[in-house]
């Protein structure tokens, strides 16, 4: 069986989700329903909505579900009616490409959002904004500064969108300790089913739906709720509220690095997620290292799972400063609820063959030219 290290892309299905989304199949029934099972079926419904707004410090009232984190981002940034969006120069597709006359704010060597440039940016216009900023990036996992992005946004009356996706479940996140006005969320990075997210709006925050229809999700998202994959999210949100352990990263970083002591990790000196390593191999391209290690039974990506298998430039690399030479040979690592010790064991023994076979032997061709 192989060692399965890509959370970031998917985490896979929690049981107590599996065993959720089978009872919700097996009552079905339509949430909208007046009669037994239809109440029944809402009763299932109201308890996930609870459940995912106990994850992120929200109440029932202000979780909107959508089919995932892209339609939340879609819905947030274009809900609020307001035209000036900034966001940060390493945020998801679905935030950069849904605003494309977005106001892009820089960031360090190390992935974190420069304050002192949205202060100056905020600053140029009396136009109302909105601000979106990824609360872990999903490439380094690096945690941005989330109380330090509020506190500068409302200083200049701004609205702020946090596209939480691949902080919650993995540590805590406070939607009204923090001050977000909209939390995007998706099942799947939690140990929920595909195909299910939410957009937590703040009560009293400006919202307008982009959708009509039957007036589900209290008129703010038309369309028969996805019955049992958000009995799932609700049961997954709530299994996952403990947060994720740092220890099988740490472990695995301190190995990688000595066996390849050319070996980068990215954004190390940055507060990161608990299970995310970005890290280069010297000499050895990405796309080489995840069909090695595949073939060893360790599953990794690189960077981004959102480009239908292709290999890229890293453009959160780029806006950090990172050389292409350095950037194409970097990978993706991402622990999950089920990784175990003997996982990390395999990467490590993987990796280092690589390494002696490939790596090794290629930067020491590259010293004799």
């Amino acid at each position: 069986m192989s060692a399965y290290l890509d959370h970031n892309a998917t985490s896979p299905l929690r049981p107590v989700a599996f065993e959720a989304m089978v009872e919700a199949l097996r009552i079905g029934g339509n949430p909208s329903a007046v009669h037994a099972v239809g109440r029944r079926a809402r009763a299932m419904v109201d308890r996930a909505r609870r459940q995912v707004g106990t994850l992120v410090g929200a109440l029932p009232a202000e979780v909107i579900f959508t089919s995932g984190g892209t339609e939340a981002n879609n819905m947030a940034l274009a809900g609020t009616g307001r035209r000036r969006v900034l966001i940060s120069a390493i945020e998801h597709e679905s935030v950069a490409r849904a605003v494309p006359d977005a106001e892009i704010v820089p960031v360090d060597g190390e992935g974190v959002i420069d304050l002192a440039a949205l202060e100056r940016k905020l600053a140029d216009s009396d136009e109302p904004a909105l601000v979106s900023v990824m609360f872990a990036n999903n490439e380094t996992g690096v945690l941005q500064p989330f109380a330090d992005v509020v506190r500068v946004a409302r200083k200049a009356g701004a609205l702020v969108h946090c596209d939480a996706v691949q902080g919650a479940g993995k540590i805590p996140v406070d939607l009204h300790g923090l001050g977000i006005d909209y939390l995007s969320l998706a099942a799947h990075k939690l140990g929920g089913p595909t195909g299910v997210g939410a957009l937590v709006v703040r009560g009293g925050a400006p919202f307008t739906t982009d959708r009509l229809g039957g007036g589900q999700e209290t008129n703010r998202r038309a369309g028969t709720e996805n019955l049992s994959g958000i009995v799932g999210f609700g049961a997954a949100a709530e299994a996952a509220g403990k947060g994720l352990d740092p220890t099988l990263r740490d472990h695995a970083e301190a190995a990688l690095l000595e066996i390849a002591p050319g070996a980068r990790v990215f954004s190390a000196g940055a507060r990161r997620l608990p299970n995310t390593t970005y890290v280069s191999m010297p000499g050895v391209a990405a796309e080489t290292q995840v069909m090695a290690l595949d073939l060893a039974g360790v599953c990794v990506s690189a960077g981004s799972a959102c480009s239908s298998g292709k290999v890229h430039r890293s453009a959160v690399l780029a806006a950090m400063g990172v050389e292409d030479v350095e950037a194409g040979t970097a990978i993706r690592i991402s622990f999950g609820w089920n990784s175990v010790p003997q996982d990390i064991d395999r990467l490590i023994a993987a990796w280092r063959d690589l390494y002696i076979r490939v790596g090794k032997s290629d930067i020491a061709k590259a010293k004799a030219a």
